[in-house]
């Protein structure tokens, strides 16, 4: 099985470079599912129904979700309508939808987990526990888990913690892709982060010159997304169509104007 995995795609830009490139660089790949994040693929930040439904008409199968996912209340029936757009697992279960789908691809089936780290980031379930839990549900040898983590150390403790039992453990949220793609002693792909899809000049796709304003001020500023190029992150993995372990897991990374 082949899969592809897109880091963040922010606001107006990012949905742009996915709509006239993703579904080209799925044919490129051969790949049989793609998974997007896409919790902040809104305008302003957040996700809404209009820009999950680009991503899915672009070539998306799932697209997850993160600490940005319950920004617009506008998302909250599209979560529980549309199984296939996720949010974290391990939030509060008064939120609405799911961190956990099933892709039913006829001969085999894609589980995907979303998951969103404790360290630097709101408060919210623990992520192991709820990982344990979720592969009890995941009867495929074919697991994905999208860990929405700011500490490099927390997202390589869980890709260990999972070694062997899923075929690939992805973080997102740093928008920064890291060099660290590899597979570990158990057969599960890692990379501590698959990086963004966004404006190339900008501070994790918001105009420099906000950023710099914030940091020296540290008065609120509204965001703004940058302009100019995009630039394209994720990750090419293939899986044993037999034990669902990694064989093969590239980054990628491109510039398109």
């Amino acid at each position: 099985m082949k899969i592809l995995m897109i880091g963040d795609v922010v606001g107006a830009a990012g949905c742009r470079c996915i709509q006239e490139n993703l579904f080209r660089i799925r044919k490129e790949f051969s790949a049989d599912a793609v998974i997007v994040n896409g919790e902040n693929s809104a305008v302003g930040n957040g996700m809404l129904p209009a820009s999950a439904d680009l991503l899915f008409g672009s070539g998306a199968d799932i697209v997850t979700g993160g600490n940005h996912s319950f920004r617009r209340r506008e998302i909250y029936a599209y979560l529980e309508e549309k199984p296939g757009c996720l949010r974290p697992a391990n939030v509060p279960e008064a939120c609405p939808g799911t961190g956990f789908y099933i892709l039913d691809m006829g001969k085999r089936r894609l589980a995907v987990i979303n998951l969103i780290g404790q360290a630097y980031m709101d408060p919210n379930g623990c992520p192991f526990a709820a990982a344990e839990q979720l592969l009890k549900k995941a009867d495929t040898p074919f697991v994905l888990v999208d860990f929405h983590a700011e500490s490099s150390g927390e997202k390589g403790a869980m890709g260990y913690f999972l070694d062997g039992r899923v075929s690939l453990v992805a973080g997102t949220h740093t928008h920064v892709q890291t060099a660290d793609e590899q597979i570990l002693p158990g057969g599960t792909g890692f990379i501590t982060d698959i990086g963004m899809v966004g404006p190339v000049h900008s501070v994790l796709g918001i105009k420099p010159e906000l950023i710099v304003r914030k940091m020296t001020t540290h008065c609120p500023v509204r965001f703004e997304e940058g302009t100019g190029p995009c630039r394209f992150n994720g990750i090419f993995a293939e899986l044993d169509d037999q034990t669902g372990k990694c064989l093969e897991i590239q980054r990628i990374h491109r510039f398109f104007k």
